[in-house]
């Protein structure tokens, strides 16, 4: 039974019946396609874990939300808030707005008086464009002061979307590169591609099990191009080398079937386990990437040992056309002259190639040890337009775009008890440097549920910001609302999320570590039925793992590249990159 399934009869099967198993392949693809427009795509509303996840319940059971907001920058580097020409500004952009709006307009004065954000709740349909005009207008009038309209909340975004626009196009070059031919450059990419298709249209049944955060198409695309492209070079290179050692195109297929289909099983098993890792962390974010990415590896995968040996097998000798006249061809030799020799001076001083290596490695890894992990702020993640200015407003401004949300709800019969206690815990997060007026409240329609939303003081993303949040969480909470009987209180927000998300991180990591380790261990000892080969493999790509890390902190986190790589640093290692980063590079 075991040799009916294996890569060596698939590549067979598949050679034999070329047309077939394309046929097959591209069944399967349109299926899994179907399956997406059958079940839609269920996305992840809230990836908090821990008390945050608990507030954004309770807002959610009991629709606890807060009206949106239209807001505008005002700012001057020469006049401060009370000079009349800023004044006059101000009220011109409070009435622009109001008039479009309707509501009341709340002016928030930054601390060094050269900044003011409006904000108004609108009451009625607006057209946003004409809104945006009219307050430009109205701050050009106005020399000395510019007035923009703005959003506190912007660039929470990233360039994700960029990297799924260059994907395909930089991995064609690199393989057009390498190659020297079109068509060989095509076949690893078309693989990669109906991959990558497949897993998307297997998310939708996926996503009722596990929902999706917005981000797990894009890291299976980047995840599914990459090993998608890395087995079928497997095949590619190796069955030139077959077909040159004599005998007809199927045999050379059905050889490469035996060496480089075994070993892409192996492979994307490897990363199969790895990616499962990320189950151990309990998180609903890390659910959705580790089914996503299992899902494209095992589609790499099928597609390797199936559809490739038939479209080989199919081309032939085509599989060299469309050469590029200005590109070197791959070597006919099937050898690298460059790792040849580089391999020959390795194997004749082992001992001495092993310690510079390994030294080298650990030394990458040793800032490592002073990694500092957080959530990014808006400035890092895009340095662009809105996000700029949003990252500017909340530097001038704290607070406006990182509330802290405390939510609860309570027995009918103690209303009272709690309008009181919200009362203290207002006078009190005030008074104490937690959060900065004003404040606002939402109550729920059975008036036994509120949300209340506390701008913080700091950045948001910074130390005053947690500890405004710890804070409420262990003190002003508990002696307020806390202390009325049959009351729920969860505090939440971006801060908060940010607190409770790296808590579990942390408390994940360990286990995922060695979850991962112990079952490539087993594979690997069953592969190779060797110890050492094992243990050697995990000894290595645990020092590869740990200089990426050292690499990492001195890129982004010491702000080595900042300049030439055009970002901006936090000071900080996003909180799950180095997580997701082990499980990638443990695996691939």
């Amino acid at each position: 039974m075991i040799r009916r399934v294996s890569p060596t009869a698939g590549g067979r099967w598949s050679t034999r019946r070329p047309v077939l198993a394309i046929a097959a392949w591209l069944t399967f693809v349109m299926v899994a396609v179907f399956a997406l427009a059958a079940t839609g795509s269920k996305s992840l509303q809230s990836g908090a874990v821990g008390e945050s996840a608990r507030g954004d319940a309770l807002m959610n059971s009991h629709q606890l939300d807060f009206a949106p907001r239209e807001s505008a920058y005002l700012h001057s580097n020469s006049l401060t808030a009370g000079a009349p020409a800023f004044r006059t500004a101000t009220v011109t952009v409070v009435r622009v707005m109001r008039g479009a709006l309707g509501g009341r307009a709340s002016v928030t004065v930054s601390r060094d008086q050269a900044a003011a954000l409006i904000t108004v709740v609108p009451t009625k349909p607006f057209d946003a464009g004409a809104l945006n005009a009219s307050v430009a207008r109205a701050g050009t009038a106005h020399p000395g002061v510019s007035a923009v309209p703005a959003d506190p909340g912007a660039g929470k975004g990233n360039d994700l979307s960029r990297a799924e626009r260059l994907s395909v196009p930089v991995t064609l070059v690199v393989l057009l590169i390498s190659f020297g031919a079109l068509v060989a450059a095509a076949v690893p990419v078309l693989l990669a591609v109906t991959a990558v298709i497949a897993a998307f249209g297997l998310l939708g049944p996926i996503s009722q099990l596990f929902p999706l955060d917005d981000g797990v198409k894009t890291v299976v695309l980047l995840i599914g191009m990459a090993v998608g492209v890395d087995y079928a070079l497997f095949y590619v290179v190796r069955s030139r080398e077959e077909r040159r050692q004599g005998g007809s195109i199927r045999a050379a297929l059905e050889r490469t079937s035996r060496t480089s289909g075994r070993a892409v099983l192996i492979a994307g098993t490897t990363v199969i386990i790895a990616m499962a890792g990320q189950f151990v962390v309990g998180s609903d974010i890390f659910n959705g990437i580790a089914s996503g990415t299992i899902v494209v590896v095992a589609c790499a995968m099928a597609g390797s040992v199936t559809v490739l040996p038939a479209l080989l097998e199919l081309l032939g000798p085509r599989i060299d056309r469309g050469r590029i006249p200005f590109l070197p061809h791959l070597r006919t030799d099937g050898e690298s002259r460059f790792w040849t020799g580089l391999v020959e001076r390795v194997l004749r001083r082992p001992v001495r190639a092993a310690c510079l290596a390994g030294g080298l490695l650990v030394a990458l890894a040793v800032p490592a040890l002073g990694m500092q992990v957080a959530k990014p702020s808006s400035d890092a993640l895009s340095s662009a337009g809105q996000s700029r200015l949003a990252a500017q407003i909340t530097s001038e401004l704290p607070g406006t775009s990182t509330p802290a949300f405390v939510v609860a709800s309570w027995p009918a019969t103690e209303r009272a008890a709690v309008r009181a206690a919200v009362e203290r815990l207002e006078a009190r997060a005030a008074a104490e440097g937690v959060a900065q007026p004003p404040f606002d409240i939402t109550l729920g329609r059975d008036g036994t549920s509120a949300a209340l939303a506390l701008p913080l003081h700091g950045l948001g993303d910074n130390a005053a910001s947690r500890r405004a949040v710890r804070e409420l969480r262990e003190v002003l909470v508990p002696q307020t609302l806390g202390r009325i009987p049959g009351t729920r209180t969860a505090v939440t927000g971006d801060t908060a999320q940010d607190i409770d998300f790296t808590a579990q991180m942390s408390h994940g990591v360990p286990y995922v570590v060695a979850f991962v380790l112990a079952l490539a261990f087993v594979l690997l000892l069953v592969a190779f039925r060797s110890i050492v080969v094992p243990l050697a493999a995990i000894v290595l790509n645990l020092l590869s793992v740990g200089a990426a890390y050292g690499v990492l902190v001195l890129v982004f986190q010491h702000r080595w590249a900042e300049g030439l790589l055009g970002f901006h640093s936090d000071g900080a290692i996003i909180s799950w990159l180095p997580l997701f980063l082990f499980v990638v590079l443990f695996g691939l």
